[in-house]
């Protein structure tokens, strides 16, 4: 492709060489760099990667994208110059891959908690309808359940590179439809900068990612930026942040909660430790939905795909047989099997609130003591220890803190700020710096009609300590325990 195809939509100025060379691929990482390429020189917190020019053109590259000029470029190297390369960077893939996000039905879903379940359950109840659907989110990002090609680099959103040649990808295997994590710092990262979503829809907003964003108002802005870049947005009335959202958004808003009069209400809720059964309100009608996966913040993940799925032209009645199809999302309230009687439960709960809402969730099903296992991560906004500690102490009967992933920082210190929080309530508490140690203690405390709440990990593998990074499963280590007891 002609480097002025790719350009097409950025103003630039042409320092050397010019656009009318073809572009055999595009990448931020020199690394990555094959012959004929364009190197995009984008700054990022930790790396500015025009640094890495250079390196990028000994590799192969015959043209750069800068934003400030670099010294000792070769003269048959055309150089662009723009005024900010990240944005550049996503209006240049989605040329290069064709705009194929233009020819997908696209939903990006955004808050703190939520947006892995409403991925999935949008994806399952599609599938019900022989709709072939792509995901991109935490766990990993797939087309009709395989795993795809293009490597995540990133956690949640790819950056706009990946994130265009995701969306090709699943354009190629057929799908029509897909589902995207869309995080606050994806948007505030321009990683979705240009993208028009169909449908953008909004969770809930607690507190989390301060280190990223540095206050609440911040990261409320962040999340604010899809609703001016979708066509319809739905939004969880239930929450505080939605008068700002709605507000906010140049699109037509849909409503659904539980508190509030909405455009889609759960009424008459009904919990049981293998789901939940509640009455949907819409346009003056009631019907029954099912669900096999318990907990109140699986009816709002659930209202959201609902709503999601409806405003996308599909038949309510049809959607909700599509619900009764959907199962557990690995690491999501992710009941782990046993002999023993006792309700062991993994979930990536690692915020005050998702912990809240697991801890409550677990509370209305548990007939025995909640015993908890959980720890906060390291590197990361350490306000929140003491408020997760005290809501831990608050709704458990006994609670293990433990590590997470400390990443940089001692793993004691952190267990320390939480436990500042815990000493507030009236729990019992011990502390158990590693995690296989706490769960097996925990579990080996249990009793029938006790739950074993394993938090704050989830689907994850691994574990992140300050010189390395090594295998570990909790649900992995919870099968290893009953194996042997």
């Amino acid at each position: 492709m002609k480097l002025k195809e790719l350009l097409k939509g950025i103003d630039y100025e042409v320092l050397a060489g010019n656009v009318n060379l073809d572009i055999s691929g595009i990448t931020w990482d020199s690394r990555n760099v094959d012959k004929n390429s364009l190197f995009i020189a984008v700054k990022n917190k930790n790396a500015d990667r025009h640094d890495f020019a250079l390196d990028a053109v000994n590799n192969g590259a015959v043209a750069l994208v800068i934003e400030h000029e670099i010294e000792n470029v070769p003269e048959n190297i055309t150089v662009v110059k723009v005024k900010d390369s990240k944005k550049s960077m996503s209006v240049i893939a989605q040329n290069y891959y064709g705009n194929p996000m233009k020819k997908l039905k696209v939903v990006g879903i955004t808050g703190t908690n939520g947006k892995t379940s409403v991925t999935y359950f949008i994806s399952k109840i599609l599938e019900t309808f022989n709709i072939k659907c792509g995901i991109i989110g935490t766990i990993q990002n797939t087309i009709d359940g395989q795993k795809m090609k293009t490597k995540k680099l990133n956690p949640t959103t790819p950056d706009s590179i990946e994130l265009q040649s995701s969306f090709a990808e699943m354009l190629d295997y057929g799908a029509t439809h897909a589902a995207v994590e869309v995080t606050s710092a994806a948007l505030s990262k321009d990683r979705v900068y240009g993208c028009e979503f169909d449908i953008g829809v909004f969770t809930n907003l607690t507190q989390d990612h301060l280190d990223e964003h540095g206050t609440m108002e911040n990261y409320k802005k962040a999340k604010m930026k899809l609703f001016r870049m979708c066509r319809k947005g739905i939004v969880n009335i239930d929450d505080k942040a939605a008068a700002d959202i709605m507000s906010y958004a140049d699109c037509k808003i849909i409503t659904y909660g539980i508190e509030n009069d909405c455009d889609f209400r759960a009424a008459n809720i009904e919990y049981t430790s293998s789901g939940v059964k509640f009455d949907l309100k819409h346009n003056n009608e009631t019907k029954e939905v099912q669900l096999n996966i318990p907990g109140r913040f699986s009816v709002y993940n659930a209202l959201s795909a609902i709503a999601s799925c409806n405003v996308l032209g599909l038949n309510l009645d049809d959607i909700i047989e599509g619900v009764k199809t959907i199962q557990g999302v690995p690491g999501r309230f992710q009941a782990i099997p046993n002999s023993k009687g006792i309700l062991t439960v993994v979930d990536y709960a690692h915020s005050p609130d998702g912990l809240e809402n697991i801890l409550t969730s677990v509370k209305e099903i548990t007939k025995g003591r909640i015993i908890l296992v959980f720890g906060c991560g390291g590197n990361r906004d350490t306000t929140k220890r003491p408020i997760m500690g005290e809501i831990a102490g608050k709704y458990s009967n006994y609670c293990i803190i433990t590590s997470d992933n400390p990443r940089g920082e001692e793993p004691d210190l952190i267990i320390k700020d939480v436990e500042a929080g815990m000493i507030k309530t009236n729990c019992s508490y011990e502390k158990i710096e590693n995690r296989k140690e706490a769960i097996f203690k925990a579990l080996s405390m249990a009793e029938a009609y006790d739950t074993v709440l394993i938090a704050g990990k989830g689907h994850e593998n691994y574990q992140i300590l300050k010189d390395e990074t090594i295998h570990f499963s909790d649900q992995e280590v919870i099968k290893e325990y009953f194996l042997n007891n």
